[in-house]
């Protein structure tokens, strides 16, 4: 999960988009860390949620 997440924020940091676009997408990353903290399969869902979201070119929604 650790690892998934580096690899989420590095894409996120990666993305041609406004700062603030950036700042609410780590916001939205942050939250999952949070979730993994108390729900470690919720947040693996949400996580995937959010990778198939920017694969698929979508702004993410956690």
């Amino acid at each position: 999960m650790a690892e998934r997440l580096k690899q989420a924020h590095a894409r996120v940091q990666a993305l041609h988009v406004s700062a603030e676009a950036k700042t609410a997408l780590t916001r939205q990353l942050l939250i999952v860390t949070e979730t993994a903290k108390r729900d470690l399969p919720a947040a693996a869902q949400r996580l995937s949620r959010f990778v198939q979201d920017l694969d698929e070119g979508r702004p993410p929604v956690v």
